[in-house]
């Protein structure tokens, strides 16, 4: 099995969203709406009719009925039946439309003019915390798998479409299922993305297209309590030490280290959810000796300390 395969599923081995959402809008042209961001990530599909996406300072797209999009960050963004559309804010719409203590429920609502509709399927989840140079940090602000380039998203769209529809009879165990339907179908929209957009790729998804690179991240992900070093990194894929630094470096945009350090936070801000462990053990866990040194590092790269961490999920 290639490399890189194998490192994108241990890569989200560990992951799960912390939440979502799915929504299913009935959008009759000329309609245009437009979103100032969102915590998280979107999906959207469309069943039937295209339409358009224009990130803030991007040329418009447009996206064929049946393609995936995905907005990694939920940056802010215009989707419209036609370019050029005066467009009404988004945020309002969602709210009138939320149901439950935490707006966790399935959204469903008709919005635009008389013309041909276009039934939109979205999907909206809560990502798990990432720090630079993880997974999410690397991806770009929007995924375009497209149904004319790469056969499988046929069924991904024909999964995603399933997902929502399930989720709105809300049959016992749906909010479980839901959560994690929308992994395994994230799983697939970014082993396309890896698989389709070589030129476009930057950061960890470059490494992870590189074999020898990719067994050292392979490494790092399998064992983050290890105490490694370069050279350790360097022999598990056969290259030199040097040669090793300078491809990392080249292809992740950081040094081996650095992005050991940088896995390492993530996989502890995933323990740290975890009440039953402590500080020590999660510090363990990710190769610290010492919870004082685990505690800097985690500061310096989230931002909070791993117990304000804690105290917040």
């Amino acid at each position: 099995m290639h490399a890189s395969g194998d490192l994108l599923s241990r890569l989200l081995a560990h992951w799960r969203s912390d939440r979502a959402v799915t929504a299913r809008f009935a959008l009759s042209a000329p309609w245009a709406l437009r979103s100032d961001g969102v915590e998280g990530a979107l999906i959207r599909m469309a069943a039937d009719t295209p339409y358009w996406i224009a990130l803030d300072h991007d040329t418009p797209q447009r996206i064929e009925a049946g393609d995936i999009l995905m907005l990694p960050h939920g940056d802010a963004h215009t989707i419209s039946s036609a370019p050029g559309l005066p467009a009404r804010p988004f945020q309002p719409l969602i709210a009138a439309h939320q149901v439950g203590a935490h707006g966790d429920r399935p959204i469903v609502f008709s919005h635009g003019g008389d013309g041909p509709v276009t039934g939109m399927f979205s999907l909206h989840l809560w990502m798990p915390d990432s720090g630079p140079g993880t997974l999410v940090d690397t991806l770009p602000r929007l995924i375009v798998i497209r149904q004319r380039e790469t056969p499988v998203t046929a069924a991904l769209a024909q999964t995603m479409a399933s997902l929502v529809d399930q989720s709105l009879l809300q049959p016992p165990g749906w909010q479980l299922a839901t959560a994690r339907m929308a992994d395994l179908l994230l799983v697939h929209i970014l082993g396309e993305h890896l698989r389709t957009s070589a030129e476009r790729r930057t950061g960890m998804l470059r490494g992870m297209a590189d074999q020898g690179i990719a067994r050292a991240m392979l490494a790092i992900h399998d064992h983050p309590e290890r105490p490694w070093t370069v050279a350790m990194l360097a022999s598990a894929c056969y290259l030199s030490r040097t040669v090793f630094s300078e491809r990392f470096r080249q292809l992740v945009g950081m040094t081996p280290m650095q992005y050991l350090t940088s896995y390492r936070m993530a996989v502890a801000a995933e323990k740290l959810k975890d009440p039953a462990l402590t500080l020590d053990e999660v510090a363990a866990a990710v190769g610290y000796e010492s919870d004082k040194a685990f505690a800097r590092a985690f500061q310096r790269w989230n931002g909070m300390t791993p117990a304000a961490y804690a105290r917040r999920r």
